[in-house]
């Protein structure tokens, strides 16, 4: 299998990236989007190593060798001209960049093509972004940038203008449960469980089976269902606000987890709407009888509404807001309050914090 080809599910992005390297048509600045854990950063690698791969016939195929010198050490991340950047706490910061102009005023070491790879640059602050934005109006010779990022909404639009789009999707479940069976001796049933829970993303999915059992999300699930209510009715308007108010306090307080946590929500609500129509294909298949119960309480309209309030809090959280009110605010909407936030109010509250 061929470096490329390693990366699962991303067909598309990647026969782009083959077709610039066969056509020798490789452009100043490349934007890679999608959600975290997908193959961005492993595309990027890949093709810096295409880009500077010592065998003729690799790079005549599009795909490098991985054996030569060059690929090695970009293999070991020790190769000088190949540049990585990745936030520093929630934000990359405008000395970062300028430390990377700094470094694009020499030539390369070595390189045939310096390879620049600003990882989640969608946490760039303002200075940074528009410190970056002169780079790519200027671009040095012998050197491409690749950009990674959620969505090119979360960048500034003269970047993204000036850079190769390139969307990497979510993996696939079924594809992701096979990888995690075949390759990882994964039982079926688990498989399916931390396929479903990963959201599309390989990232997430490795680390539910490296760093926790089944038996450890099964207790972080039912510890939360429990908290808020969903497992006894799949209500929590039954819950008083103060009860609600308190497990997002404590929710807060677990950074690690909360992502996670939200996304087990997700799915179970999910549940209780896929239950009406196709109950075999629930994933929370040992909460049968409870999703069945739930499932006929609650309007779908309702669920929908619900499952909304937590994708918002997710992208408030990635943008950095107040998290204990991101939380406060979900936990009262989930319960069915009425209670909307301002516009935009929480999502500015962190940033002014920072700057």
């Amino acid at each position: 299998m061929s470096w490329f080809e390693s990366i699962i599910d991303q067909e598309q992005p990647i026969r782009l990236l083959k077709n610039i390297l066969l056509n020798r048509t490789i452009p100043n600045a490349l934007l890679f989007t999608g959600t975290d854990g997908i193959g961005k950063r492993t595309a990027a690698l890949v093709f810096a190593m295409a880009c500077n791969c010592g065998v003729e016939e690799g790079l005549s195929a599009a795909d490098p060798c991985g054996r030569c010198r060059s690929c090695r050490k970009i293999q070991s991340g020790n190769h000088p001209d190949i540049i990585l950047v990745e936030p520093s706490g929630p934000f990359i910061k405008i000395k970062q960049i300028r430390d990377i102009c700094d470094t694009l005023s020499l030539k390369p070491y070595e390189a045939k093509l310096r390879i620049v790879i600003i990882s989640n640059a969608q946490a760039m602050n303002p200075q940074a972004a528009n410190a970056l934005l002169k780079v790519l109006e200027e671009p040095p010779e012998r050197t491409v940038l690749i950009l990674t990022a959620l969505q090119t909404s979360d960048l500034l639009p003269t970047i993204v203008s000036r850079c190769q789009h390139i969307r990497f999707s979510p993996i696939h479940r079924e594809k992701l449960k096979t990888f995690l069976i075949e390759k990882h001796g994964v039982n079926a049933e688990d498989a399916a469980i931390f396929s479903a829970m990963a959201n599309g993303s390989m990232t997430k999915a490795l680390f539910m089976i490296k760093k926790n059992s089944q038996a450890n999300w099964i207790c972080l699930r039912d510890w939360l269902l429990n908290n808020i209510g969903l497992e006894k009715t799949g209500s929590l308007s039954l819950e008083p606000i103060i009860i609600l108010l308190s497990f997002a306090e404590r929710l807060s307080k677990n950074k690690e987890i909360i992502q996670d946590s939200l996304e087990i929500i997700k799915t179970y609500l999910r549940d209780l709407i896929i239950y009406k129509y196709s109950p075999e294909k629930i994933i929370n298949k040992d909460l049968i009888r409870k999703i069945q119960y739930a499932s006929q309480k609650i309007a779908v309209k309702s669920l929908l509404s619900k499952i909304e309030a937590i994708q918002t809090a997710q992208k408030d959280i990635r943008a950095n807001t107040n998290l204990r009110l991101t939380l406060e605010v979900m936990m009262l909407r989930l319960a069915g309050t009425g209670f909307k936030p301002r516009s935009q109010g929480l999502r500015n509250l962190e940033y002014e914090k920072n700057h």
